[in-house]
């Protein structure tokens, strides 16, 4: 990532577009706009931008569909952007590949917070640890995951969440705990977004030889990691 991060803002509305525009270049961003979701995919392989601020309802292709198309391809952490409150919008929203959800209106300092939080969290840091867990590795400084000599694409969230129970095996966390973990205490997400984040993981990790049952249910308590092979006891 550049030194000033850049920020694609896709937004249909250009007064909304506008007033934020100017307000995340005053917080230090470069910050690039698309008005429809055709023009976010282009700008997205153009540019590749640091982070993706989208909003679902968009012409042409909506926030939704363009966050699928951009998972095929990228793991660029997404904060999407909705009119609409209900939690089954959120989890839909996370189920496609977005990171964090801010529900319209919303105010602009919260936005940014968000913004750096996503920023620091996907940051690759160079001086963590590599973690070797049994036939599953996790390379925190470059993001990526190995198991079976396979690397499976794993979103942000999705990277975060193993990281950290890998990082304490046989360790059951309730679902609360995990959800101040990758989303922090000021979360706009329920169990429900958590256990969906888990059903994620496990099929991508049991896509690959020897992936399966590494991430554990403890019924009326929560998850744990398990090394992959070691069952549970």
């Amino acid at each position: 990532m550049s030194t000033t991060p850049t920020i694609l803002l896709v937004e249909d509305d250009a007064r909304i577009a506008g007033v934020t525009r100017k307000n995340l270049e005053a917080a230090g961003f470069r910050c690039l706009h698309a008005a429809d979701g055709p023009g976010a995919l282009r700008e997205v392989e153009r540019a590749s931008p640091d982070l993706i601020v989208l909003d679902v309802m968009l012409p042409g292709l909506d926030g939704l569909e363009v966050t699928r198309r951009i998972r095929k391809t990228s793991r660029v952490p997404i904060l999407m952007l909705t009119a609409r409150d209900t939690e089954a919008d959120k989890v839909l929203g996370l189920e496609v590949g977005a990171d964090d959800y801010l529900t319209k209106p919303f105010s602009i300092r919260e936005m940014i917070a968000r913004i750096r939080a996503l920023l620091r969290r996907t940051t690759p840091d160079s001086n963590a640890a590599i973690l070797v867990r049994g036939g599953l590795t996790i390379d925190p400084g470059e993001r990526i995951v190995t198991i079976g000599g396979q690397r499976p694409d794993l979103t942000a969230l999705e990277f975060d969440l193993l990281e950290y129970l890998a990082r304490h095996p046989r360790r059951v966390f309730t679902r609360e705990a995990l959800m101040n973990q990758v989303w922090g205490e000021d979360r706009v997400v329920d169990a429900r977004s958590i256990d969906s984040l888990i059903s994620r993981l496990r099929k991508k990790l049991g896509a690959i030889p020897g992936g399966s049952n590494c991430i554990n249910t403890v019924w009326g308590a929560g998850y744990r990691f398990l090394e992959p092979g070691n069952g549970a006891p």
